[in-house]
């Protein structure tokens, strides 16, 4: 069960109204991510979604000659496992802690539960906020795809990332940096 502190420190816990708050909080599992630690391989099941409070994982997209590119990181603004949302069990990356930290997370099933409880698809906050949620993540993946085609490496990092506290559910700006 979680802490109601984790309102504070992951924004789209933040976001949600009481009652869905409350629904996923007997569920959350407080767990302490050490640096390379691997939440998921890709094409395997996801057996958990992870809200990442003050961790950062990065996904890795692994090509076939055995190349590893990094294609995003995912800090306090978001979820790990956003496949789930769009109706997939499998991602095709890797998720790995990039920094220590701590998250919570929850059983897959769980999630798709509360989702389908309230009527399936597009409805609720808890629906709404994770669509918003893959929408940022998919224009992060793209910008560090078109940026490390041009000028390798460059890193392309959620400006909100481990902020204080919430500064809204869903945080959109991004910094560049070499």
């Amino acid at each position: 069960m979680a802490d109601t502190d984790v309102i504070r420190h992951n924004n789209l816990l933040a976001a949600l109204p009481k009652d869905e708050y409350a629904r996923l909080a007997a569920h959350l599992e407080r767990v302490r991510l050490p640096p390379g630690e691997i939440l998921y391989e890709s094409g395997r099941p996801l057996q958990y979604v992870y809200f990442p409070t003050t961790a950062i994982v990065s996904l890795f997209y692994i090509m076939e000659s055995g190349a590893v590119a990094e294609i995003a990181a995912i800090g306090n603004e978001g979820m790990v496992g956003i496949a789930l949302i769009t109706g997939g069990d499998t991602m095709p990356n890797r998720a790995m802690a990039l920094c220590a930290g701590t998250a919570y997370r929850l059983k897959s099933r769980l999630l798709i539960n509360e989702i389908n409880r309230i009527g399936g698809r597009r409805t609720g906050t808890l629906q709404h906020l994770l669509l918003r949620y893959t929408q940022v993540l998919i224009t992060q993946i793209s910008l560090n795809a078109a940026c490390n085609r041009h000028t390798p490496p460059l890193c392309i990092a959620p400006l909100n990332t481990n902020a204080p506290g919430p500064s809204g559910p869903v945080q959109e700006t991004y910094r560049i940096t070499h």
